[in-house]
Formats: structure tokens, sequence, C-alpha cells
């Protein structure tokens, strides 16, 4: 019965050929990513280079962008370092409460984020559950800067902890145990035995977290204050364009996003390959 099933000419294969699916592969994305990416450049072309430059380079543009790349650079590596402390946590032990915790991990990906943003916001502001004690020490937190790399912390740590944990899972323990009792510390089993076999693990979060985080709305906006100068994000500084029906302004400034996040990412990518080959030659 199971060989009736297997198409003809083809052993063990379950879906159709290489064929229909790439074909199928190239429409989907298509249609999903290439469609829409393609729009956005072609309305922005309809601008002249100067009007395009000044846009782009407005005052209040330049500073949505260094917050923007700045908190998600800032939000990734902190994701990187306590994700990863999180994911060996709930692999490496067991404790009561560990599936409770599992389970809130996944919290940032089920929680709207608008939700998200006003939790952040009443726990964060000065009167807040935590703002409070923060102002203290003269530590403001809502309706800065700072706001904003809180909020795309939580909404990216998630991406940081998943992608790292089944490595972990799956990595060898008897490393670990046969460096030891060659009298390697702690701290050399870590950097030489762990690192290299998570690190490929820990820049695919980081990219994750990170193009997660450079296009963040939703959670930034109730926290950030929206201040011109100091707390405006770029897609929020997209969306006011948008509603003052300045089309071609968004997607001038989408572009340069677009662009940026896609260099950044290539970047990534590339040094993720560089350790995968380093560590096979290993």
């Amino acid at each position: 019965m199971s060989s009736f099933l297997k198409p003809r000419g083809a052993p063990g294969r379950v879906i159709p050929g290489f064929g229909l699916t790439l074909g199928f592969t190239l429409f989907y994305l298509a249609l999903i990513v290439l469609v829409p990416m393609s729009a956005i450049f072609l309305k922005t072309f309809t601008m002249s280079w100067h009007a395009f430059w000044t846009t782009v380079t407005s005052e209040r543009v330049m500073a949505s962008y260094r917050l923007s790349f700045g908190a998600s650079l800032i939000a990734a590596v902190l994701n990187v370092v306590f994700g990863f402390i999180v994911a060996w946590v709930l692999v490496r032990y067991r404790f009561p409460g560990k599936r409770l915790i599992d389970a809130l991990v996944d919290l940032p990906f089920a929680l709207p984020t608008a939700v998200a943003g006003i939790t952040l916001t009443a726990l964060y502001s000065a009167n807040g559950w935590i703002g409070q004690y923060l102002t203290r020490f003269g530590l403001k937190v809502a309706f800065t800067p700072l706001g904003v790399v809180v909020a795309l912390t939580f909404i990216g740590l998630p991406f940081v902890v998943r992608t790292v944990q089944p490595v972990l899972e799956e990595s060898e323990r008897e490393l670990e145990e046969a460096a030891a009792s060659l009298g390697a510390s702690p701290l050399q089993t870590f950097v030489r035995v762990i690192l290299p076999s998570i690190l490929p693990a820990l820049l695919t979060g980081f990219a994750l977290a990170f193009a997660r985080a450079t296009g963040e709305y939703g959670s930034v906006i109730f926290i950030a204050g929206n201040i011109p100068l100091v707390s405006e994000i770029t897609p929020l500084f997209i969306v006011t364009k948008l509603e003052q029906y300045d089309y071609t302004g968004a997607t001038a400034i989408a572009v340069v996003m677009l662009v940026a996040s896609f260099v950044l990412l290539l970047a990534i990518n590339l040094l993720q390959a560089w350790t995968r080959k380093r560590a096979g030659k290993k």
C-alpha cells in the first residue's frame, strides 16, 4: 500500500517533483514579498533625487533612524546575552514551574503589540509598579529612548531563546565532561566547547530579534512618548507621512529602512555562514 502512494519515478517522495514545487515557491514569494517591495520602490522612483534626498535626510528622520537602529541593536545584544541564559536554564536544569516559564517565553508572540505597549507603559511610567521605584534613583524609562529599548527587548527575547534552545538540547554533554576531565576550567569549557557550537544559533537569534525590532510599531509608540528628535521611531514617522497623504515620502523612508535592514541582515548571514564553515573545518 505504501509503495502505491509513491509517485512513479520518484521513490520516497511524498509531494510533487522539483519543477512544480519550485514554481509554486517562486510564485508565492513573488506574491507575498517581491510585489509589495517592488511597489514601494516604484512609488519612490516617482520622486526626484533632490526630493528623495531631502525627505530621507531631514533632521527628524535622521533622529528617528538613530533611535530605531540604535535601540534595535542594543535590544538584540541584550537578548543574545539574556536569551542564552534563559535557554540554558530551561535546557540544563529541572525545577518547579519550568513548563510555566517555558510557556511564558512565547508570551510576546501571542500578546498583541498594542497590549504589550500599554502594559509596559503602565509598569514603567513615573507612577507605575516598577517606574515609581526607578524614579527615586533618577531613572526615567517611559517616554524616553530607554523605554524604546525596553519594549524592543521584550518583543525580541523569544527569537533568541527558541533559536538557541534546540541547539543546546542536541549538544553533546560528553564533550563538556571530557574537557572538564582534562583540566579545563568552566570558562575554558564554555569558550572552547559550548560557544562554537551555539554561535551560529546565537547569530540567527540576533538577526531575527534585530529584524523584528527595526520594524516594531505597536509595542513602542505608547512607551516611547513620540517626542520629535528624542523618542520618535522611524515606523511611526512612516505612519505619520501616510496620515498626511504623503505616500511618496512614506515609501522613500521605507526604502531606506528596507535597504539598511537588508544590508545588516546580509552581513549577519555572511558572518553566520563563516562561523559554520569554520566550525566544520574544526
